[in-house]
């Protein structure tokens, strides 16, 4: 999607990835691989990455790379010399040295919010996250009980997947009727298969088992329909996307990062709790609920409406290509 985005402004526009599979892209766009598709090999990739900046440095003007600050540090030197403009995207909390050099060859570095950017630089263009709002049509949201709660993201430590499952338990101990806790999502490393481990323990000893439901999926179908209240419990940091698409369909979403202070704008202290606090994150569910349905539904439309004309991936694409021109 941001390649095809990037396709309307740009003649032509080359891609390097790291493997090729099937696309379907405008005619102005060329692919180009460093070649895992046909084996492992680190220096194949470098020796791929030089010869394909070389090759192609006619045929483009600025350099835009995505979250990978290593191509910044491997092509820095070689694009400096051949005067190319260089845009990092990065959106994480860590700091590393190869984030430090490639901040050092950038001219511009973009990122989604003030929170997802940490290491300071004046080279920093806070331009927001951008996701595709056609893939998330607005759904007609059922307010009523039995409450269905979804978690969507990977399953891993530093989403506090834990929060959420004592909230569900809060909820059941205040006599709110659960239908599921629904964990969209996959453990990709060891330590997150060890995680989901001790989530199962802890939704044993929680009583709450039979309502969780593992959906490893990661199809957006039917995420959203069957979903009553979205919770997103990480910690501040970048802008989960997560958040994004559940406010797009107008889902009353809670989330604890501040990153997403201006997205909710006057409605921050309706959905934001403190992280980590599940008890309060309860009270703050159990408060929505408790609205009438006129007053959910005209807030849940203007955030809603909010994240489709500020946060769509177009609107994302036009910032940055003003600013890399």
């Amino acid at each position: 999607m941001w390649v095809e985005e990037f396709s309307k402004y740009y003649e032509q526009v080359s891609v390097i990835c790291l493997e090729k599979g099937d696309f379907n892209l405008p005619k102005n766009v060329s692919v180009y691989s460093l070649g895992k598709e046909s084996g492992k090999s680190i220096i194949k990739y470098v020796y791929n990455f030089y010869h394909l900046i070389f090759k192609l440095r006619k045929n483009y003007d600025s350099v835009f790379v995505h979250m990978n600050p290593e191509y910044v540090c491997l092509g820095g030197l070689v694009w400096k010399f051949f005067n190319k403009k260089i845009g990092l995207w990065y959106t994480h909390r860590e700091i590393n040295l190869k984030l430090r050099i490639a901040e050092m060859f950038s001219d511009t570095i973009f990122t989604a919010s003030k929170e997802s950017f940490k290491l300071p630089s004046r080279k920093l263009q806070v331009v927001g996250h951008g996701i595709d709002t056609k893939k998330f049509p607005i759904l007609i949201s059922d307010f009523s009980l039995p409450l269905s709660i979804l978690h969507l993201g990977r399953i891993t430590k530093i989403k506090n997947i834990e929060v959420i499952a004592q909230v569900t338990k809060n909820l059941i101990d205040n006599r709110i009727n659960i239908k599921e806790l629904r964990l969209v999502g996959t453990p990709i490393t060891n330590e997150d298969k060890e995680y989901k481990k001790f989530l199962q323990n802890l939704f044993g000893k929680l009583n709450i088992s039979n309502l969780v439901n593992w959906d490893e999926s990661n199809s957006d179908k039917d995420t959203f329909s069957v979903s009553t209240v979205s919770i997103n419990s990480a910690p501040d940091g970048g802008m989960d996307k997560a958040v994004l698409a559940s406010l797009a369909v107008e889902k009353p979403t809670f989330v604890s990062n501040q990153a997403f202070k201006n997205v909710f704008s006057e409605y921050w202290e309706m959905f934001s709790y403190p992280y980590k606090d599940s008890n309060l994150l309860t009270k703050k569910i159990e408060n929505f609920i408790n609205l009438n349905i006129e007053e959910k539904t005209k807030i849940l439309s203007i955030l809603g409406n909010k994240i489709r004309t500020e946060y769509g991936v177009e609107v994302l694409i036009k910032k940055i290509v003003s600013i890399l021109k």
